[in-house]
């Protein structure tokens, strides 16, 4: 009778841990996902991890209840040898997570009731809810439900109603300032507001009554005939009348000089003639 005991004691040892580590590698398999495949996890896939592990916690909790399986909470574990030296079959058989079985661990993972902070934090509440009437009761029950109601409702809103509310906020708030804008308009269309001050310019000395000019390429500046006054030419502009004795010369005409005629052209820095009197 009592071979027989143990034998169905190891029987259904043997299988709870065999469901242990399916419940096991499940879990490995999801946590898995979660770190490094979140960017492609579905919400269904997720879903379906959950039903799983729902699955296999439900097949250990109708093995537990089965009429074969003898009753665990009569076994006693009592520890036969305590080591601080290092059990390298110890820590082979649980995975590298109990390599000493000694006197610190082994009220840890041997207990069979909460830790003592836990036990008093469980008597208080227990307590509490002892206190609290079937009113009070009701009203929190009712309170937490419409908490839940409205949480939920937010949730199950259409992402379309989402969307609208965004775009409805976003035309609402001002993009742009009117003034800035009105006054970066005035001043591309009629220069309002630009400052009106122009780079130096240079003189160029010599003769009086020549206005200033601004120093760039080459232009043609002076044209001096004979011993006469010299006249100023730019570029477009004016040429030096006709000289007496020169017939058939009409006015505004720039034809070819005689040899008696010399002729020069300097920059607009020249300020000394080149003929003096």
């Amino acid at each position: 009778m009592q071979q027989r005991e143990e034998k169905q004691l190891e029987a259904s040892v043997e299988s709870l841990v065999s469901r242990v580590a399916h419940v096991k590698s499940a879990l490995h398999s999801f946590i898995y996902k979660l770190e490094n495949e979140y960017e492609r996890l579905t919400w269904p896939s997720v879903l379906d991890n959950f039903a799983l592990l729902s699955g296999q916690l439900n097949t250990i909790n109708k093995l537990l209840k089965n009429e074969k399986t003898p009753s665990f909470r009569n076994q006693v574990i009592i520890p036969l040898l305590l080591s601080p030296d290092r059990d390298e079959d110890l820590a082979k058989l649980t995975e590298q997570r109990v390599p000493v079985f000694s006197h610190e661990i082994v009220p840890d993972y041997l207990r069979t009731k909460p830790d003592p902070e836990v036990e008093e934090q469980e008597k208080q509440l227990s307590a509490e809810a002892a206190r609290i009437g079937p009113d009070v009761a009701q009203k929190q029950i009712q309170t937490l439900n419409k908490l839940c109601s409205n949480l939920l409702e937010k949730l199950n809103n259409p992402r379309d109603d989402r969307d609208a509310e965004s775009a409805a906020i976003r035309q609402n708030k001002p993009s742009f300032n009117p003034a800035d804008t009105n006054a970066l308009v005035g001043a591309v269309a009629f220069g309002k507001g630009l400052s009106k001050c122009r780079p130096p310019g240079q003189v160029a000395a010599g003769h009086p009554g020549q206005g200033p000019m601004i120093s760039g390429g080459p232009t043609l500046q002076q044209v001096t005939i004979g011993g006469g006054s010299s006249q100023q030419a730019g570029i477009g502009g004016p040429v030096a009348p006709q000289q007496q004795g020169q017939p058939g010369r009409r006015p505004g005409e720039l034809g070819k000089m005689p040899s008696s005629i010399k002729t020069n052209i300097k920059s607009a820095s020249s300020s000394m003639h080149p003929y003096p009197r």
